[in-house]
């Protein structure tokens, strides 16, 4: 039996139709559920991410075969997986994590891969020039990965780096980039509020309306 055969074995075995029907409807109908929900999900795969992680070898095999599912848990196990197998991610997985970026894209799966990016530059600076580059791209899903791929760092955020990927981001009219660009600088308030007040000042402006309601909703 695959690995995938088994943790998807394991997942279906706690499938609840009228959890796949709320989890599928908040959604927006995108994407097919069993009705596992967070919780029940990571405790039935617990003993297996335990025995992955003394591998110390991440399989991209396993994690493309769950990304290939047809339903949005498995989607989250392999980021469930990659998530404890973080320490091995290097720059040069960020090809294999660019492919899942592309795929099944909504922001429930982008908004944990920024952090897995976000968690490789922290070691390896070519990532920074690689988010220029994505806060660039046509790809909405791609662009607010990199907005957002420095939240968590607190004291060790770049900010010249997030007011550049944020610059390249001002003329959206998109939520979903206007949110991210808040929610970024939201989270960098709590570190730096001082530095967020001045860009907050410099550029209230050019931003969304709901990109500086976000940003400033914790700042006095």
């Amino acid at each position: 039996m695959s690995k995938y055969t088994h943790v998807l074995t394991l997942i279906q075995s706690a499938t609840d139709p009228q959890n796949a029907l709320s989890m599928k409807q908040y959604m927006r109908n995108q994407f097919e559920f069993l009705g596992v929900k967070t919780p029940a999900r990571k405790a039935l795969i617990k003993e297996f991410i335990q025995n992955e992680k003394a591998t110390q070898t991440i399989d991209w095999q396993f994690v493309n075969d769950c990304y290939d599912s047809q339903f949005r848990e498995l989607h989250y196990v392999a980021l469930d997986y990659l998530q404890a197998m973080a320490k091995w991610l290097t720059f040069e997985d960020i090809p294999n994590l660019f492919h899942l970026a592309k795929k099944h894209q909504w922001w429930d799966t982008i908004d944990r891969l920024d952090r897995l990016i976000g968690n490789i530059g922290l070691t390896d600076n070519r990532v920074d020039d690689l988010m220029i580059e994505w806060s660039k791209n046509e790809d909405m899903w791609l662009r607010r990965l990199a907005i957002d791929h420095q939240i968590g760092r607190k004291d060790k955020t770049n900010a010249e780096l997030l007011a550049a990927i944020i610059l390249n981001n001002l003329v959206s009219d998109e939520f979903f980039i206007n949110k991210a660009i808040g929610w970024s600088l939201r989270e960098y308030a709590k570190t730096n509020p001082q530095w967020v007040r001045q860009f907050l000042a410099d550029y209230q402006h050019q931003l969304s309306s709901l990109s500086y309601r976000e940003a400033s909703k914790h700042l006095n």
